[in-house]
Parts: structure tokens; C-alpha cells; sequence
């Protein structure tokens, strides 16, 4: 991959929900796909000119610069007039106000305040519920079809088939972009959180080949969630308890892989590299979150975060109360995965048989690699080879990732 393949990957991904947001804005939710066609032509264009004369001081302002005019072009030529979002068609009387108030638009202020109305629109209660969080992961996050499937443990068929079905209520039902107030906001705010969520786990356990780790995918998810913070309407508790889960794991990112890529796990790695900053982030945001009467999942996982970042070796860690959390946890979110991490605390707080039999009652995660690995983990520590090979192998079927295979041949060698 060539520099500028590399740079516009990255940029692209981090700019192009930016965008989006800014020109849905303009043309009218119900015409997403009209901006969404301009911001592809921006990207396209942006590649074909950087290959050829080199990538610009300023990436991103070339980008706006480049879209500013596509759409008013597009503006011009078509008479897309009538078009225009009801909420600011007043403002565009004259050339003049339509070149003033787009380039208003993309001020940085005006675009944050753009995602913060396209995060919610995607959440409209018309929209199917399934597909609200996939909306918010493909337009405002930028990930593929695949890597939403992997946040979902779906296929690519069933994302693609959701996104379809939205898109076609988009285009027939009226959606202001707006923040939410009132009855509407709890659960519109829920769904956005758990997109955001969704992102950050994404990023931090990628399911792409060559990456364990993409942080870029982890800090768009501080960045949205931090915007959601900073907002009269959304800065609630359970806001700073996501947020606060989200400092501590990325606290650890400089510590979870060698120079050469390999995996570092919990157990063995050097916590003077952990991120003091974030983990001091991790907490303020953690007091927040305590500030009203309501638990949320988020609050519960980023209390176990927080046992883990305060442990100060691995062996001191408070399992026990992990476990009790995790307990906890699975009374307001009782899905597969908060079962899985349930069953690794157990094994660790009372013995490697007690993990395996929690894990062995787990249904659901029979094609995950997490799980096998985990079940071949704990038959290892039971001095059982056979059955820990036997799951080890079948994780290496599963992984798509290289940093993990390599992680599970050494566990098979340590047999």
C-alpha cells in the first residue's frame, strides 16, 4: 500500500462521517443518498489528484474545499433548490448566502454539532430498531459491511440487507436532523451509546487480518463520545461511564503488542507502559458517571476496567470483584459475551474447573475464537493437553487475525 493509499484510508475513514453529517444537513435527511454520492465523488477525486501531485499540506481542508464545491455546483446545476433541508432553505435566497452558509457549516463547531444530529437521526424511532446502530457504524464511523457483521456476530448478508431496508424508510418518511429532547432522548441516546461502544470494541479487538489493534477506530469513538459529553442534552451519567470504559482500555494500548506485532496478554504485560493520562482520564469520568441514581452496563464495565488499571501487578488483580460485577452485569445485559467474560473472571477467582464449566454452559459461541481459546486456556492450567489442543486448533479455524493465530501456535507448542 503506497503512502497516499495509506493517508487517504486513514483520513477518508476519520473525515468522510464529518462530511456526511454536514451535507445531509444540506440537502435533508431524506436525500442521504445525495450526499453521500458527493462525499464518494470528494474521496475519488481527492485520490485521483493526490496520486498524481502529492498529498496537500492540509488533507482535510482540501477535502471540505473540495466538497464545499461539489455540492454547490451540484446546487447550481440541477436546481436542487426545493431539495434543501427545510431548516435552512430560508438562509439560501442569494449565491452569495449559499456559498456564506455552507462554508458556516463547515466551521469545526457547526460539524460537530452535524454528527451530533446525524448520530440521533439514524436513531429515529421510524427506523427498524436493527438497523439504527448499523446506520450510525456505515455513515458517521466509516466501517465496512464485514466489520459491522463482526460487531453484530452476523454475516455481511443480514448487515447488508438491514442497511437496504433503512435506507428505504430514509427516503419515504420525514426526519428532522435534531437532538432529542424530553421522552425521545433516553432510549434514542442508548442506541447511539452502544454504536459508539460497538466502534471503540471494533478497534480494539479488530477482526482485520493484519491488525489487532486499530487505534484510529478507537479514538472516532472517543471523539464521538466526548462531543456527546460536551452537549446539554446528552452529557449524562451513563455518557461518562461509556467514556470512562473507553480511557481504560485505551490506556493499555502501548503495552498489548511487541515490536514485532505479537500479542502481549494481560497477564504478562509491563503496566509502567500503560497511559497514566487516560487512566486518570478513566477515572474522572468514572466520578461523573456516579453523579445520579441510575446503573447502566457501561457503568458496571467500567468499574471492572477500573480494577483492572488499579491493580498494580496482575496477580493482585481483585477477581473476585470482577466476578461480582460481572454477575451483575449479565441482570441488565444478559447476552452471550457478558456470559463469556462472567465465565473467565470465574476461572480466575475460584479455579481453572469452575472457568470451564462456566464456559462448557455458555450456548451461542460454538464458531467464536475467544471462546475456544479461553476453553483450551483453562484445560491447560487442568493438565489436560488433549482437550486444550483440541480447542486451541479449533480457534486458529476461526481467528482472522494473524496476531492471534500466531499467539495460539504458541500455546499449542507450550503443551
Amino acid at each position: 500500500m503506497t503512502e497516499v493509499n495509506r493517508m487517504a484510508e486513514h483520513l477518508f475513514r476519520h473525515e468522510s462521517g464529518k462530511m456526511l453529517a454536514v451535507l445531509t444537513r444540506v440537502f435533508g435527511f431524506s436525500n442521504y443518498d445525495t450526499a453521500r454520492d458527493v462525499v464518494q465523488d470528494t474521496l475519488l477525486a481527492a485520490l485521483e489528484q493526490w496520486k498524481l501531485n502529492g498529498i496537500p499540506e492540509n488533507p482535510a481542508g482540501w477535502l471540505y474545499t473540495s466538497a464545499k464545491n461539489r455540492v454547490l455546483d451540484q446546487l447550481r446545476r440541477e436546481k436542487k433548490m426545493a431539495e434543501i433541508s427545510p431548516d435552512i432553505a430560508y438562509e439560501f435566497q442569494s449565491e452569495q448566502q449559499m456559498q456564506q452558509h455552507i462554508d458556516q457549516l463547515f466551521l469545526e463547531h457547526e460539524m460537530e454539532d452535524s454528527q451530533l444530529r446525524m448520530m440521533f437521526a439514524c436513531c429515529h424511532p421510524s427506523l427498524p430498531p436493527e438497523a439504527q446502530i448499523t446506520l450510525i457504524l456505515r455513515t458517521l464511523c466509516g466501517l465496512s459491511i464485514t466489520e459491522i457483521a463482526n460487531a453484530f456476530l452476523s454475516n455481511d448478508e443480514n448487515i447488508t440487507k438491514r442497511l437496504y431496508r433503512a435506507k428505504d424508510k430514509i427516503r419515504s418518511t420525514p426526519i428532522e436532523l435534531e437532538v432529542p429532547y424530553g421522552n425521545e432522548l433516553p432510549t434514542r441516546l442508548d442506541t447511539v451509546l452502544k454504536a459508539i461502544y460497538l466502534l471503540f470494541n471494533e478497534g480494539y479487538n479488530s477482526q482485520h487480518p493484519d491488525w489487532l489493534i486499530r487505534q484510529d477506530l478507537c479514538e472516532e469513538a472517543l471523539r464521538l463520545g466526548t462531543l456527546l459529553s460536551q452537549h446539554r442534552y446528552t452529557a449524562l451519567p451513563k455518557t461518562a461511564a461509556l467514556l470512562s470504559l473507553m480511557y481504560f482500555q485505551a490506556s493499555r494500548f502501548d503495552a498489548r503488542q511487541d515490536e514485532e506485532g505479537n500479542i502481549i496478554l494481560l497477564a504478562n504485560q509491563d503496566r509502567q507502559k500503560w497511559n497514566r493520562v487516560r487512566i486518570d482520564a478513566g477515572i474522572a469520568f468514572l466520578n461523573r458517571a456516579s453523579q445520579g441514581p441510575d446503573i447502566s452496563s457501561y457503568h458496571l464495565e467500567a468499574a471492572i476496567a477500573a480494577y483492572h488499571a488499579r491493580a498494580e501487578r496482575f496477580e493482585s488483580t481483585n477477581w473476585q470483584a470482577i466476578m461480582y460485577l460481572y454477575r451483575l452485569l449479565e441482570q441488565i445485559n444478559p447476552c452471550v459475551m457478558v456470559q463469556f467474560n462472567k465465565a473467565i473472571a470465574t476461572g480466575f477467582a475460584e479455579g481453572p474447573q469452575r472457568g470451564t464449566e462456566a464456559l462448557l454452559n455458555i450456548k451461542g459461541l460454538e464458531n467464536n475464537a475467544y471462546y475456544h481459546t479461553a476453553l483450551g486456556d483453562f484445560f491447560a492450567q487442568l493438565k489436560d493437553p488433549n482437550n486444550a489442543k483440541t480447542h486451541y486448533e479449533t480457534a486458529i479455524q476461526l481467528t482472522k487475525s494473524k496476531a492471534e493465530w500466531q499467539l495460539i501456535w504458541k500455546k499449542i507448542e507450550m503443551l
